[in-house]
């Protein structure tokens, strides 16, 4: 069998890189992504805790919905408390019926990154004029809401063509997330030249841990502080990318919430976190485009 090659990037092993730190000499990024979705009722792709129901699956859809009425509301709080920006991964159909959500986040001035319009589908199904319509209608539905036109971009479900970079690239984003290749920033290749891949976590990412696998979310707690521990040892020779990914149906459920919130706890007051840069992954993408060229794959 002849294995065929996405041509986005080459092969390059971390442990041959050249080394670099972060900005004031830091070792590890460290950034907490919030994934905010808008579903359609009683058709579409939805996430869910449970067995379908028959459409229109009211259980599933309110289930969903409790994290846009009830849950990002003490997710924002908890992030208050602990003074942390967040990165907002968000459905651009959100704002336009939840006018307090970008508020919140103008208010916050967190980050926005594209979304989508909404996760009740995948651009993947889509064809190129499609997919280049949904982005610039999604990016230009976030410019006007959110106060800031979004330069990354992570695609509902983590799916793309295989025109979804030049696409982005053309439409103005400077980075995608929808690669998890990798600890550190890399380039990928376009038609209309570079952009960069910024590590997103589908591992430590509360979705496919306690929906997918069903494990509680004592072993998201500990799976959180175990990443931390090892990539901060780790970045003692290369500096690397740590980040947290949150849903809001998911951690806004108060009993994975108080999970979260201890196991944030213990990485802001770990003895080395001022070894750590707190930032996002538009900061991240920023600083690594300015780096010399070669040190960044």
């Amino acid at each position: 069998m002849r294995l065929k090659h996405h041509g986005r990037y080459d092969y390059s092993p971390i442990h041959q890189r050249p080394a670099f730190r972060w900005p004031n000499g830091k070792k590890l990024a460290f950034y907490v992504a919030l994934n905010v979705e808008n579903f359609s009722f009683g058709e579409g792709l939805g996430h869910t805790p449970t067995a379908l129901g028959p459409p229109p699956d009211t259980r599933n859809f309110g289930w969903r919905d409790y994290g846009l009425r009830v849950g990002i509301w003490r997710i924002f709080d908890m992030m208050d408390s602990f003074g942390l920006p967040m990165s907002h991964l968000i459905n651009a159909s959100v704002c336009e019926t939840m006018p307090q959500i970008p508020e919140r986040i103008r208010q916050r001035k967190d980050e926005v990154i594209g979304h989508g319009y909404t996760n009740s589908e995948r651009q993947s199904e889509m064809d190129e004029p499609t997919e280049t319509e949904m982005i610039r209608h999604a990016t230009e539905t976030l410019a006007q809401h959110c106060g800031q036109r979004p330069y990354g971009w992570m695609g509902p479900w983590i799916a793309e063509t295989p025109t979804t970079p030049d696409i982005l690239k053309e439409a103005g984003y400077t980075f995608v997330m929808d690669w998890p290749a990798d600890d550190q920033p890399f380039w990928m290749r376009t038609r209309s030249g570079p952009i960069l891949s910024v590590p997103y976590p589908i591992e430590i990412n509360d979705s496919p841990t306690m929906l997918s696998r069903q494990q509680p979310a004592t072993d998201f707690h500990r799976m959180i502080i175990d990443q931390f521990e090892e990539m901060l040892a780790l970045a003692d020779q290369q500096s690397l990318v740590f980040g947290i990914s949150m849903h809001t149906f998911v951690a806004g459920q108060p009993f994975r919430l108080r999970q979260i919130r201890s196991a944030i706890s213990h990485i802001l007051n770990h003895p080395r976190f001022s070894e750590v840069w707190v930032t996002t992954p538009g900061g991240i993408a920023s600083y690594a485009a300015t780096l010399p060229d070669g040190i960044v794959p």
